[in-house]
């Protein structure tokens, strides 16, 4: 039995491709990562400027059901969809398991594992409201791609960081990622 942890990484067809990037980086360093990302999520993230072609993780096609990953019996550590379109997450709120990204996320769900999903979205409709409170019911923690100020972020990065490392914060991820905060200052 292997020491490093394990996670999946679905990434969907939300804007939001730098958070995945970075939180592909940080895992990939110390964790055996399974990685999935949507026909969308590849265009916008070429749009975006990003690529995962160099990250060493096992790569899924999400149309590949017979994936291990699709099976509760392939133990994980925990799964973030990063970003979480509101298409996938209404798909991962009713259970409609018809790509490998939201079977995953079910399993993850059915297993009790953690689950995070990173919303990049605005507004949010009350379907999607709905949505992401029947998501929190079935056992995921929402998160919404909302970086903190109080840090004091100078750059593009600094404002992911902040982001990422709430959600390796959630999957029990030790990180250096952004400062946490200590209260007010006098």
């Amino acid at each position: 039995m292997s020491a490093r942890k394990e996670f999946v990484i679905g990434v969907s067809g939300a804007s939001g491709a730098p958070y995945a990037r970075r939180l592909l980086e940080v895992l990939a360093n110390g964790a055996d990562v399974h990685l999935i990302v949507t026909d969308q999520a590849r265009g916008i993230a070429a749009r975006e400027g990003v690529t995962y072609d160099d990250l060493d993780v096992t790569r899924h096609r999400n149309d590949d059901l017979a994936a291990a990953i699709a099976s509760g019996s392939h133990r994980i550590d925990g799964m973030a969809v990063v970003p979480c379109s509101t298409k996938t997450l209404a798909s991962i709120a009713t259970g409609l398991s018809a790509s490998l990204l939201a079977r995953a996320a079910d399993v993850t769900l059915k297993e009790r594992r953690p689950l995070i999903l990173l919303v990049r979205e605005m507004p949010l409709s009350r379907i999607h409201l709905k949505n992401l409170l029947a998501a929190d019911e079935a056992g995921a923690t929402v998160m919404v791609a909302s970086p903190g100020f109080y840090g004091r972020p100078a750059t593009i990065d600094d404002l992911v960081d902040m982001v990422v490392g709430r959600v390796l914060d959630h999957l029990g991820v030790e990180h250096a990622l952004g400062p946490r905060w200590t209260g007010y200052d006098d």
